[in-house]
Formats: C-alpha cells, structure tokens, sequence
C-alpha cells in the first residue's frame, strides 16, 4: 500500500510517500480502506520530534480517517461495506489500509462525504469536548475564538452555536481569513490588527458593549493571551487548546481574581482514554446533527498523498484554511 512516511526528524520538507506492506490483520479489529486521511497540527510537531509522543522511525503519521470496512470482527456492529470514520492514534493514518479497534470507529452519515469525514473527528470531538465538558457553556453565551480560520477555529465556529451560543466571535489575521471564518459560522469578525492599529481587545469590547465574553477558545497562545483573559465577562473562562503560536504563556494568577474567570485546559485525548466509552458518548450526539445537516460538514482543503509534504507544512506554517484533509484515492 501506499503511505505517508516520516523517515528523519527534519521538518514536513522530509515527508516521504512510500510503498510498504499492509498492516497485520488483528482479529478483533477493523481492516478499513482508507480514502482520506485528516492533517493536523501534532502531525507538524511530529516531523520535528515536537511532540509528547514519539514514535519510533520510520512511522505512518496521522490521527484519522475515513473509508469503508473491508472486513470487521462479529460483535463489532460493523460489516463489510460500511462507511465509517476513525481515529488511529497518533500515527498509522495517512496510507490506504489502517487496522483499527471497533471503539474507536464510528458510522459515517451519508450526508458527510468521506472526504470531509476525514476531517471530522479530531477537531470536533475536541472542540465538543472543549465546549460541553470544560467549557460548561451555557444557552445563550457569547463565544471569541482565536485562530477562527484554522481546523480548530472553524470547528468551533460550526459548534459553538449548536451546542447553545448565540453569538461566536472570531479573531484573524487578515480579511480573506475573515471570510471563511464567516462561512464556517461566525456572527462577527475581528482582525488581529485593524489598519488604525486597533487590537482585536478593543474591537471586542466595543462588540460587547464593555461586557466581554463568557467563553474564549484559543488553540494559539503567545502573547494573546493576557488579553484573553482581559476581555472575558465576569465568570468567564478561557480554554487553553494548544500553541500554535509557537510561545506557552504564563499568568498572573491575580487576574483571575478580578473578574471570578478560570483559565482551563482542555487535554481530549489524556480524557477520553482514560473514560471508556466516552467517545461513543460524544459521537452519539454528534452524528444526529450531522446527519439532519443542523451541523455542516467541514469543507476541507484537500490534497493529494503526492502533495502530502505540502499539506503538513500548511499547519507549520499557519497558512493552511479549515480542515486539511489528504485525500488518498
């Protein structure tokens, strides 16, 4: 089969497509040909030996997929043929067969083609994580989110007013960011920097009559994030994602007096596998909404396997819009 290969820790420059065999069959898992596998910001970090995990070279990156089950255990509640998306881990995703546990699987609505179920998971079920069990967010909450353009972002533009919000903020960098974060949802759109030199604080608290807002979702630090915790609401609360901004902030814990806000983080993965069946949990109300079409699909920007090195780059290098999604047949 063809796959994605990280032979050295050099960067997504080094990404190699190669032809290896076909993983061993595990008789109380799914054999599933992929047809598209999700790029996501660890895959990056990978490349570079970043990341908390650190698999042994050479590896298959990639954390999800979507195919169809080419063969399936009995109990499993899948057979032949079904169109199904899946997380692997943090690596064996991107190559055309993946073995996979059943609970870890989860049926595709038809309503979602298989490309862009590629990129559901790992953000969604994030985000719906992040939202619902950190977040505790509450009907009629108005939600800001930083890096609004990105995988993340959009996610939680599409989210946030399903799961209750009635108004969902996005902060960008520039205006063509601008318009996805609107189509991916967003009720208002902020710049990083407007031309005046106005900063995206006061922009949002101009937008908020001087309230400020009851959820921040930031998967990007740096230096951001004291004024984060500046523009929350009284009783606010920030959820921590990630850093793609390169810097880990640190607080004054003073801050967090003045207001009553929390700054939380949000870690799905060390949650879910530790929490058997959780993740049926968060699918179970997931896949409803997508299949009514009341949560959109994600629209991802696709490239080939051929392209794979491009696509990884694209989260590196902040440049990459939605979703980034290899497509693998």
């Amino acid at each position: 089969m063809r796959a994605v290969h990280i032979t050295s820790l050099d960067g997504p420059e080094s990404v190699q497509i190669v032809d290896i065999d076909e993983p061993a069959v595990r008789d109380d898992a799914l054999v599933i040909d992929v047809e598209a596998a999700g790029v996501a910001y660890p895959d990056a970090l990978l490349t570079r030996g970043l990341y908390q995990y650190k698999p042994e070279l050479p590896f298959v990156p990639g954390s999800e997929i979507a195919g169809i089950v080419r063969s399936a255990p009995e109990g499993s509640g899948f057979a032949p043929g079904d169109r199904v998306a899946a997380l692997t881990g943090l690596s064996d995703g991107m190559a055309e067969v993946a073995v996979v546990s059943p609970d870890t699987v989860f049926p595709l609505p038809d309503a979602v083609s298989l490309t862009a179920g590629a990129g559901v998971l790992f953000n969604d079920l994030t985000v719906h994580f992040a939202l619902r069990e950190r977040g505790r967010l509450a009907e009629g909450e108005t939600v800001l989110v930083h890096g609004a353009a990105g995988g993340i972002g959009t996610s939680a533009l599409r989210l946030a007013p399903v799961l209750g919000a009635s108004r969902v903020i996005a902060v960008v960098s520039t205006e063509a960011k601008g318009e996805i974060a609107r189509a991916a949802g967003a009720t208002d759109v902020v710049l990083t920097a407007d031309a005046d030199g106005t900063g995206w604080k006061d922009a949002v608290k101009k937008l908020t009559d001087g309230r400020g807002v009851d959820l921040v979702v930031d998967p990007v630090g740096g230096d951001r994030f004291t004024d984060s915790i500046r523009s929350l609401a009284p009783s606010g609360r920030i959820l921590v994602l990630g850093f793609t901004g390169g810097e880990i902030p640190t607080v004054k814990v003073n801050r967090l007096l003045l207001n009553n806000v929390d700054v939380v983080g949000v870690g799905w993965g060390a949650w879910w596998m530790t929490r058997p069946g959780y993740l049926a949990t968060q699918w179970a109300e997931l896949e409803p909404l997508l299949a009514s079409g009341e949560l959109t699909a994600p629209e991802p920007t696709v490239f080939s396997i051929d392209k794979a090195s491009d696509a990884i780059l694209s989260l590196e290098n902040r440049t990459a819009a939605g979703k980034v999604v290899l497509q693998l047949k």
